[in-house]
């Protein structure tokens, strides 16, 4: 009986030591590469949104879309630069250890959303707010979203592996902006 016991024992610690998990566990994100024809540097200070059908923000009610930013409107934002001691870097600004805070998203826009978020539902809705500063105002333009277009970043080789057809996994969305007619 008392082996048992420790049997039993043994395995329930040896089936709890080998559970591993990633740093994104049910989050995923959406990186977009937002640029001109013919160009490869993002446009700054652009509003970008997730809309629904009729063109309205999908806002997080509750959290259900994503875990940050409770009851707001799902938004993008740019991705920055770090230091060394992981401290913003301004606009400009060098050092020897710089690197960006999310490092596969690189000089993109980003959200974070669910693992269960039901991207083929909704739109992403690109409007130049700041026109003069990026040369010239640009067209508002919307583009549908899909699952596929989803970073998943807990996942193994194996399941990158199954995916020989079709679109790539984590890879940004690329959009690209005309301006408007002066």
């Amino acid at each position: 009986m008392r082996y048992l016991f420790f049997f039993v024992l043994l395995l329930n610690f040896s089936g709890k030591a080998q559970v591993m998990h990633c740093g994104y566990d049910f989050t995923s994100y959406i990186v977009l590469d937002v640029h001109e024809a013919g160009k490869k540097e993002n446009i700054k200070s652009l509003k970008i949104t997730i809309v629904d059908s009729l063109g309205r923000d999908v806002v997080n009610y509750r959290n259900i879309y994503s875990y940050r930013n409770a009851d707001k409107p799902l938004a993008f934002t740019s991705n920055y630069r770090i230091d060394a001691n992981n401290k913003p870097l301004a606009e400009g600004a060098t050092t020897e250890k710089e690197r960006w805070f999310f490092p596969f998203a690189k000089d993109n826009y980003l959200t974070s959303v669910s693992n269960t978020f039901p991207a083929d539902k909704f739109m992403i809705k690109v409007e130049d707010i700041d026109g003069p500063e990026n040369g010239g105002k640009f067209q508002t333009t919307t583009i549908p979203l899909y699952s596929y277009n989803m970073y998943v970043l807990c996942s193994n080789e194996s399941q990158q592996a199954g995916i020989k057809f079709g679109r790539k996994m984590n890879k940004p969305i690329d959009i690209v902006l005309e301006k408007e007619a002066p």
